[in-house]
Parts: C-alpha cells; sequence; structure tokens
C-alpha cells in the first residue's frame, strides 16, 4: 500500500466568509478518502491567527471558536513576528496544503504566498493569478483585453466619488446600477440602486468593505447560470447549472446561500440551447485561461432575455458547502466529491513540479 499523503486544510480566515469557509471545509474534510490521507487542520481565526492543529480540531468538533480562541491567543509570543503562523511549524511533513480560506487573505493571493516561501503544494491558483481573480476590477480589465464578454461599470474609489453620482451613472447605464466591492466575496457588500438616495446609502455602505467598488450596469431580468472550471494547462468544463432567487430578491445575496436557501432553485445540469451553452463553456474557458488560473474556479454568467452571456465573476476558491455549486456541477458531470478532492490535490502537485524547473540563474558581483 502507497504510504498515506499528509494534507493539511486551512480554513476560517479574516472575512465576512469566515463561518462560510468553517461549512466548506467540513465538507471537504468528510469527503477525503482517509485511507489516502492523514489530515491536520489548521483554523485561521477572525483576526488572522493560525491555531494549532490540536485546537482546530477542538472547533472542529463542536466546541465554542470564541472560547477556544480565548484560550490559545495568550499561548503565542506576540514578540515573535511570526506568531500569527508559528504554529504551522508544530505539525511536521506535510505533504500538501489545501487553502479553502474564502474571501480576504485566503483567495487574494496572500495565503498563496506564504505557502510558496514554504516551499509547498498547494491546491488552487497562485499568487497573482488568485489577486487578479479575487479583484474584479482587474478581471473586468482582463475580461476585456481577451474580448470576454461582460457588464459595463465605472470604478468609484475614495479619490474619484465626487465626479459621479446617480444621475450621471444612469444616464451612461441605465435606471437601474449595482454597487459592488471590488474585493469581496458571496454578495457581500452588494446593493441594487434606482435612485439618488439608494446609491448614496449603497456607496457608503460598499466602502465599509473596500475602498474600489464597482457601478456595474444591470441587466434586465437576467438568468444566473455557473459553470465550474478543473484543470491547469488543460482545463475542462462541467455541464451548466442555474439558480433562480425568490422574486422578492434583487440578487443572489449571502442570506440566500447561507441563511435560508429553502426559496432558492437550483437546476443542475440546466437545459439550455446548444449555442448557449457552447457559448457559456468557451467564455468560461477562455476567462480561466486569460487569468492564468490552477486547479478549480466556479464562474458565474448572467444571461439577458434575448440568450446573450454576460461573464459576472471568477471565484478561484469556490464555496463545498451543502448548498454549494462548484462540487454539485461535477457530480452532475460524472465526477464524485471524493474523486473531484483527489483530482484537485493532484493538480497541485503537477503545479508545484512544473514551476519547480523554472531556473534562477543566479549570478555573483564582484
Amino acid at each position: 500500500m502507497d504510504k498515506k499523503l499528509h494534507l493539511a486544510l486551512l480554513f476560517g480566515g479574516n472575512s465576512s466568509e469566515h463561518d462560510v469557509s468553517k461549512r466548506s471545509a467540513h465538507n471537504i474534510y468528510d469527503a477525503m478518502d482517509k485511507s489516502k490521507y492523514d489530515i491536520s487542520l489548521f483554523l485561521i481565526t477572525k483576526d488572522g491567527v493560525i491555531l494549532s492543529n490540536e485546537a482546530s480540531h477542538r472547533i472542529f468538533e463542536g466546541e465554542n471558536e470564541d472560547d477556544v480562541v480565548a484560550e490559545e491567543l495568550p499561548k503565542l509570543d506576540q514578540s515573535n513576528p511570526l506568531a500569527n503562523v508559528i504554529n504551522l511549524s508544530k505539525v511536521k511533513d506535510i505533504d500538501v496544503f489545501f487553502p479553502i480560506v474564502h474571501g480576504n487573505l485566503g483567495e487574494d493571493g496572500t495565503i498563496q504566498g506564504l505557502l510558496r516561501l514554504m516551499n509547498k503544494p498547494y491546491v488552487g491558483s497562485g499568487i497573482l493569478e488568485s489577486a487578479m481573480g479575487f479583484d474584479k476590477d482587474i478581471t473586468k480589465k482582463m475580461l476585456n483585453l481577451h474580448g470576454i464578454q461582460n457588464t459595463k461599470y465605472e470604478l468609484i474609489t475614495p479619490f474619484n466619488k465626487d465626479e459621479w453620482n446617480y444621475d450621471k451613472l444612469s444616464k451612461k447605464f441605465g435606471k437601474v446600477i449595482f454597487l459592488k466591492p471590488a474585493n469581496q466575496g458571496s454578495s457581500v457588500g452588494i446593493h441594487k440602486v434606482t435612485n439618488e438616495e439608494e446609491y448614496e446609502a449603497g456607496l457608503k455602505d460598499a466602502f465599509r468593505y473596500d475602498y474600489k467598488i464597482l457601478a456595474e450596469q444591470a441587466i434586465d431580468g437576467p438568468r444566473e447560470l455557473e459553470i465550474s472550471i478543473l484543470g491547469n494547462e488543460n482545463p475542462i468544463a462541467s455541464c451548466l447549472g442555474a439558480i433562480k432567487v425568490p422574486e422578492q430578491d434583487a440578487f443572489y445575496t449571502y442570506d440566500n446561500k447561507f441563511v435560508d436557501a429553502s426559496q432558492v432553485q437550483f437546476d443542475i445540469p440546466v437545459e439550455v440551447s446548444d449555442k448557449l451553452s457552447k457559448q457559456i463553456t468557451d467564455m468560461g474557458l477562455a476567462a480561466y485561461r486569460a487569468l492564468g488560473l490552477k486547479g478549480m474556479a466556479r464562474i458565474d454568467f448572467l444571461v439577458s432575455k434575448d440568450d446573450e452571456p454576460y461573464l459576472g465573476e471568477v471565484n478561484t476558491l469556490p464555496g463545498f458547502t451543502n448548498i454549494s455549486l462548484y462540487p454539485q456541477l461535477w457530480e452532475a458531470s460524472g465526477i464524485s466529491y471524493t474523486e473531484l478532492i483527489d483530482r484537485l490535490i493532484k493538480l497541485a502537485f503537477d503545479e508545484f513540479n512544473r514551476k519547480a524547473k523554472i531556473i534562477h540563474d543566479f549570478k555573483p558581483l564582484s
């Protein structure tokens, strides 16, 4: 029998998606083939501190997180500049890391930078690719550069916000405008606005989550379609899925996703025309390659009433909760949850070995 791989599962994090990440980690842990993997757990607290394997297991098994964190933090030597990550050194011989830290510090390239410094394989995209995929402004710039259709927008920052108001934006984009923090996930901080009062209130709230806000054109009565991508240099695409939110909701909100999904309808796989299916698949794969993504991504689309697809956003560390579409779409495409995890881990090693072949030639200066 082959030696088990020692895998470290990183979850939690300093973001609005902390609890979502914990749910994802539980599902990944439960689905993993324990005959292939020994698993260590590392919870990242809401303040960005990595807890020990033992403390993380306690939380994983149901102890109150705040109580465990309050007990563990005083044990750290805060004079040590590595205090926040020192617990990673207490578990030996880790073969590969599986970061499932959604949002800030996890999906934005930060954790990937740490793992690269540690010279360890990890699941998912690299530093730059993660950062580009997380930042909706940079994603759109890359999509536009590669001719991949997406909704029009203007970028609002603290430095130019006085140049824009609802009236000026509505003349450009129409009556309905969406405000979105550039660096957030799970619909946090998003507002649908239709007048100046809503715009000002929405912008004020959105600035709580980021200093870059997209004021985005709305698509009239869109369908929300999703596709999952898997792979490195030669990615493959899943079947398509659809999300239908309650009519009273403006969009697929955080509450729809994680608090009460009982009124949300999922159609997996969804029946669409061959033309639309090919368009979305081609656009999804093109965006994946344009951003240089690795391992996995879920890509969201809006489809107008006349069947015109617009790429919405890219998720480089998609959710693995009970209702998350990334694993569901692969299940419907013939790849089980357990096999999906095996493939992602193999892709992590493939990318690590590919990068290891790059030569860094050091020439001493005389």
